[in-house]
């Protein structure tokens, strides 16, 4: 155990409020590892990417993060996989509650702009199955996305876009999984919280020069014309794709946590109600 609680599972950089010039982070200049070193790396991405892509999604990005660096990592890659080994031994086990629903596919979509080395921008996802609504309810994540887009974005909104891009893609091949299970989908609803990304996918606005994202947009407006997508916008806050798609400070985490991942406090009292109800001769099924 860390002698000290971990609440974030990767170092954040605060962001600097009011400066009139935002600086990129100086480049990790810190010593090489050696072929053991670079094995410990390989060894904590490959022992928890499974229980981050099943379970426990709050690690996915910081995952990511250091995956990006095992090829060639450094003392300073080393730190971050203690940090994240702290954060996982602090945190009470994760588990993901899945609540009834139609078996229809929803999606949160969001990016973050510049926020991964050179120059590059992070796309994150949040995929859930709910309802047929305007609204979709959420529900536990079968699949979250947080992967740094390889192309360098040159502004928010063509971020957006990559990473709408992104989880559209990953979103086809669950509508063809839940219809052969014979549920049938309606047009797939993908919430964003940027209005010029939603406003260029409808239709709504017309880029002028764009050519370095066309084929993005070209796409996903083809395929909200044969009816597989919905696009809607509602505020960042209640766009739970924001989550994986940055770095966050442990306070946020700590925050967020229980919107993803339902606390142990709360299955052990269901536990408890639920011994009491079959001791008085109840149903499971009540």
């Amino acid at each position: 155990m860390p002698t000290r609680r971990q609440d974030s599972p990767y170092p954040y950089t605060p962001p600097k409020y009011g400066a009139k010039v935002q600086y990129a982070n100086n480049g990790d200049d810190s010593p090489l590892l050696d072929k053991n070193g670079k094995r410990f790396i390989q060894q904590v991405n490959g022992k928890f990417l499974f229980l981050g892509r099943a379970v426990d999604l709050t690690i996915l990005t910081a995952l990511s993060a250091i995956a990006a660096q095992q090829a060639s990592p450094t003392e300073e890659t080393k730190k971050r996989a203690i940090q994240l080994l702290d954060y996982l031994a602090s945190q009470e086990e994760a588990i993901l509650t899945y609540r009834a629903s139609d078996m229809v596919l929803a999606v949160h979509s969001d990016a973050s702009y510049l926020s991964e080395p050179n120059a590059r921008s992070r796309a994150g996802g949040h995929f859930f199955l709910s309802s047929d609504e305007s609204i979709p309810k959420d529900n536990g994540a079968i699949l979250t996305i947080a992967q740094i887009i390889k192309a360098a974005m040159s502004y928010a909104a063509e971020a957006k876009l990559g990473a709408l891009y992104i989880n559209a893609r990953e979103a086809i091949y669950i509508r063809q999984i839940l219809e052969e299970m014979g549920h049938k989908q309606p047009p797939t609803p993908m919430q964003v919280d940027n209005s010029t990304a939603v406003g260029i996918v409808n239709n709504k606005i017309l880029p002028k020069a764009t050519k370095a994202m066309d084929m993005r947009f070209h796409w996903l407006r083809c395929r909200q014309t044969k009816k597989m997508f919905r696009f809607f916008w509602r505020p960042g806050p209640t766009n739970k794709g924001d989550y994986p798609s940055k770095h966050h400070a442990g306070l946020h985490h700590k925050n967020m946590r229980p919107e993803f991942l339902t606390p142990k406090s709360y299955l052990d009292d269901f536990k408890k109600r639920l011994a009491k109800r079959l001791a008085e001769g109840g149903e499971v099924s009540q």
